[in-house]
């Protein structure tokens, strides 16, 4: 008895002993011999272990064995995302041979990881099945051609794999191949591969984006890939005669399509509608256009239809017609037609029972929502967003599917909130832009538990938020700006817990920040905008919300105090318009940071010397504070800066020579300081894009360099109130940039990306506009919208000597000419007229002699000219223009005479403009601008005018954005035009 019971504890004890280590030794070893090249910083191996408690290798990470052999079949080592760490976790080293040993291997997946090489060895697994090494990155891009020997070989995935693959012959032998993916490796060089492909009778799944296919692909390709399913071959840029050809050439088989991102041109073509079995056809970003044809209706298992970023321009109705046949009625679920140019009004699409998602934004839709749909709708997306419809919004009941709604920059009116209600599953909102005004109240949004998005900004809408109001949702994204949210701060937001978005700007709060919303805010903040109210109070230290490189925008507000910590990563900070105090050298380890504008403010001290830090900024701004001391040397560090603006201050001392480095400037404006020394020779030999060089109201001595006329693309030059000596370089004509050019408006602003939420829509593109003070006739005034249709030189009040060069005449882009307040001698260059666009001429208080030339009555565009306190003589030139100014124009040269100086020229005495001796008597009625016939001219015009060119652009959508894009241009001639104008009849009743 005691002898069973021995025998029976052994037998259980190696049945135990069996299960815990059915791992085969030999590919134990193999497998911690692999181990053993490898570098694991993440511990990814910790259970590949050499002990007892570890022998069974079978349970090790990503190991699989058979269950009838114990031989290890699968090898599953590809890099994990950490989300706690955010980053990819990863193996390294050395592919080792020992892995050989394991010939029993069925699949191998090493992706996302780095090696120095792909080893030869790996073709020959004879049984291997499914290899891939997806995204993995190598020392070396020798790419082994030993790869065709595995014939078993059903799954070959190499995405963006950075190998070097010229020969593609290897590719013919795997005839078991059922899935390709040679996506985003640099094909343009492999020869054969299609027709290799051709070889491949087992293909279903064929993946090719990216791959700079060259453009003799083989019109063969395809015909005897009977079982292919999946074809994608994006982003290639292959034109119509490089696909269609070898693509129709399929059979029936195709389910899937993606052509996106190629350059395929003209209609879509009939022959699409033959594939019967289709159910996604993505031809995103090409060059279509016309419509959909008619043969899309035989399309009966179609799902998506992706036909974004094209120039389709059909009738959204027909559209909708062409699809309306029983198959693509029932099956549609997803139609992408954003960024086309599609017109029409909107349909009722809710005949299309199973259609989940619909995109038509950035389209030119335009007329009002169908009266009435006639089904409920399994609509779980819609977008709307950049188009022109108008009219109210709808009963949105049949909706209460919908999860995403965007409708922002349309025409959209009426109120909005009680449309909201039934939309209990909705997470994302975009309404902004509109003209909705009314109340939202909290009654309105009790419903909507599940919203994370909500964007009303640019309505007028009234948000009465109870202070004490307990949202139901919590939102990650929170943009009110434009709304009215009250004078009090928002209590409500006290709630929400998780935004990483919020814009309240210009929401008319005028309140101090209370603690709790300081420390309510978490880190990983994204943007953060308070800006344009009248809040006041103290920013305690906000360095904790790091983490996600936040754009903090709390300008043109009443903040005071010293400047607080902010996050180490910021990369926008717009605190200009308050009224903070103090030093600035907290900043000095945002090393993040692109965007800097502290203007208008009471900061002090001395700029630190620590932009070296800093070297990221694009935008610098500090103007109108109270800075003191030089200009460091270490800002010649911000090598890609493109705007610095130091005017305003009390700055001393000589330009460091560092500056020459920052060689991305256009504009630099130090004016209003006290820095001397002679202007530099590099300002002209380092700033080869310069736009704008702003140094006035400094201590500048010495002469102006010939460099500056190196300066080709310089629009706005001012050296004004300096103490500059000599004579006027006359190689200023080569300055281009004050040319005349087609191309019109020069440049007056940086337009860029502030915030790229992709995953939240909000796209907020900042405009840095360029501002100029141009001084005139003791009158500073600030170009800002206009300035882009400025060209000035001003060199006034200086010390210069000698004549005004002829050359001067060439810059004919010229708007503001100042050689005021000189010692210039000579006569006015006589050529003068050459100047068209000239408005603004002063050119007093010199020593100029000789008379005014008889071209400058030819500047039509003339509005303030100054010619006083010279030595001028002779007749001021008939022409209205000269005879329009004010006789303060031509003071102080006595020898000068004609109207409309009292001075009578001599021959001038007898009445010769009159033979009849008759006194012209001039009404009233002729002095003014406004006057009965003037009223009846323009009601008649406007009559006339309105309905024969207006009614035309109504008809004629492509007239119509024509005719808006041209407003904009002419709308900023006219805004400079007025300001001109305006300045004229200042000058003109003062006197």
């Amino acid at each position: 008895m005691h002898l069973l019971l021995y025998f029976l504890f052994l037998f259980i004890c190696s049945n135990f002993n069996y299960a815990e280590t059915r791992c085969v030794e030999r590919d134990r070893r193999a497998l911690l011999e692999f181990k053993k090249g490898l570098t694991d910083d993440y511990a990814l191996l910790k259970s590949w272990r050499n002990n007892n408690a570890s022998r069974d290798c079978c349970k090790w990470r990503g190991v699989g064995c058979n269950n009838n052999t114990d031989r290890v079949i699968k090898l599953d080592l590809p890099a994990v995302w950490s989300d706690e760490l955010e980053q990819l976790l990863s193996l390294s080293g050395e592919i080792d041979s020992s892995l050989l040993s394991l010939n029993s291997l069925t699949y191998l997946d090493l992706s996302g990881n780095s090696f120095t090489r792909i080893p030869n060895f790996l073709g020959s697994f004879k049984t291997l099945q499914h290899l891939k090494l997806a995204n993995i990155e190598l020392t070396s891009s020798k790419f082994p051609h030993q790869l065709g020997n595995l014939s078993s070989l059903q799954t070959l995935d190499l995405l963006a794999t950075p190998v070097v693959m010229k020969n593609t012959d290897w590719l013919s032998r795997l005839s078991s191949l059922k899935y390709l993916n040679l996506s985003y490796i640099d094909l343009s060089e492999s020869v054969g591969l299609l027709n290799n492909a051709i070889r491949l009778p087992s293909l279903v799944e064929l993946h090719l984006a990216n791959c700079l296919l060259p453009n003799n692909t083989d019109k063969s390709f395809v015909r005897s890939m009977t079982n292919l399913s999946v074809v994608d071959i994006s982003y290639n840029d292959l034109p119509n005669s490089m696909i269609y050809p070898w693509l129709f050439n399929f059979s029936s088989t195709l389910t899937y399509i993606d052509l996106s991102n190629n350059k395929l041109l003209g209609i879509i073509p009939e022959a699409f509608g033959m594939f019967k079995n289709l159910q996604t056809l993505d031809l995103t970003n090409n060059g279509l256009e016309g419509g959909i044809p008619s043969s899309f209706q035989n399309m009966t298992n179609i799902r998506e239809l992706v036909l974004s970023g094209n120039n389709l321009n059909q009738d959204l109705p027909s559209f909708f017609d062409k699809l309306s046949g029983l198959g693509p009625q029932r099956s549609l679920q997803v139609v992408d037609l954003y960024d086309n140019q599609l017109t029409g009004f909107l349909p009722d699409f809710t005949t299309f029972t199973s259609l989940k998602e619909l995109l038509l934004g950035r389209n030119q839709l335009n007329g009002s929502f169908p009266r009435k749909f006639e089904k409920v709708s399994n609509l779980s997306i819609l977008d709307l967003a950049d188009n022109r419809i108008n009219g109210f919004l709808p009963n949105l009941s049949v909706f209460a599917s919908l999860r995403e709604l965007y409708f922002e920059r349309n025409l959209l009116n009426g109120t909005l909130a009680e449309k909201l209600e039934p939309l209990s599953k909705l997470e994302s909102l975009g309404a902004s832009s509109n003209f909705f005004q009314g109340t939202i109240s909290e009654t309105h949004v009790a419903n909507l538990s599940r919203l994370t998005f909500l964007d009303l900004s640019f309505n007028s809408l009234d948000v009465e938020f109870g202070s004490d109001w307990s949202a139901t949702f919590q939102l990650e994204t929170i943009s009110l700006s434009s709304c009215k949210l009250g004078s009090s701060f928002p209590g409500w937001l006290r709630t929400q817990t998780n935004f990483s978005v919020l814009d309240i700007s210009n929401a008319g709060i005028d309140d101090s920040v209370p603690s709790w919303f300081w420390e309510s805010l978490i880190p990983g903040i994204r943007y953060l905008n308070l800006s344009s109210n009248q809040i006041h109070g103290i920013i305690p230290d906000l360095d904790f919300i790091s983490g996600n490189r936040p754009l903090i925008d709390m300008s043109s507000n009443n903040f005071s105090g010293n400047l607080p910590l902010f996050p180490l990563d910021t990369v926008t900070l717009k605190l200009n318009d308050n009224m903070f105090s103090g030093p600035i050298s907290s900043l000095c380890n945002l090393t993040s940071l692109s965007h800097l504008d502290l203007s208008n403010n009471k900061l002090s001290g001395e700029l630190p010397n620590c932009w070296n830090n800093l070297n990221n900024l694009n935008i610098l701004n500090l103007e109108n504070n109270g800075f003191i001391g030089k200009v460091p040397d270490s800002i010649g560090a911000l090598e890609f800066v493109k705007m610095m603006s130091l005017r305003g201050n009390s700055l001393i001392g000589e330009l460091p020579t560092s500056l020459q480095n920052c060689t991305s400037l256009l504009l630099l404006d130090l004016g209003e300081n006290e820095i001397s020394g002679n202007i530099p020779e590099w300002l002209g030999e380092s700033f080869a894009m310069l736009l704008v060089l702003s140094l006035p109201s400094n201590r500048f001595n010495g002469t102006i360099p010939t460099s500056l006329c190196k300066l080709k693309n310089i629009q706005i030059l001012d050296l004004s109130v300096n103490d500059i000596t000599w004579k006027i370089p006359k190689c200023l004509n080569n300055i281009s940039g004050m040319i005349m050019r087609e191309k019109g408006i020069l440049q007056a602003s940086i337009e860029y990306n502030a915030i790229g939420l992709d995953q939240s829509r909000l796209i907020i593109t900042a405009r840095v506009v360029f501002k100029a003070l141009l001084q005139w006739k003791g009158r500073q005034s600030e170009y800002q919208k206009t300035l882009g249709l400025v060209v000035s030189l001003d060199l006034s009040s200086n010390r210069l000597t000698g004549e005004i060069p002829s050359e001067i005449t060439s810059l004919s882009a010229l708007i503001a000419l100042n050689l005021s307040r000189n010692s210039l001698i000579g006569s006015i260059p006589k050529d003068i007229g050459r100047l068209r666009q000239l408005d603004f001429l002063d050119l007093s208080r010199n020593d100029l002699l000789g008379g005014i030339p008889t071209s400058l009555s030819e500047l039509s565009n003339l509005g303030v000219l100054d010619l006083s306190f010279n030595n001028l003589s002779g007749r001021i030139p008939k022409g209205t223009q000269l005879q329009s100014f004010d006789v303060s124009s031509y003071a102080g040269n006595l020898a000068l005479c004609g109207v409309p100086l009292k001075n009578v020229c001599p021959g001038d005495e007898t009445n010769s403009g009159n033979p009849d001796g008759v006194t012209e008597q001039k009404s009233d009625d002729d002095d003014k601008i406004i006057n009965k016939g003037f009223i009846f001219g323009i009601v008649a015009g406007f009559a006339f005018g309105f309905w024969g060119f207006y009614g035309s652009l109504v008809l004629k959508e492509s007239w119509r954005h024509a005719y808006y894009g041209f407003l904009n241009v002419v709308k900023d001639w006219v805004l400079l035009r007025v300001e001109f104008t305006l300045a004229r009849l200042r000058r003109r009743t003062s006197s």
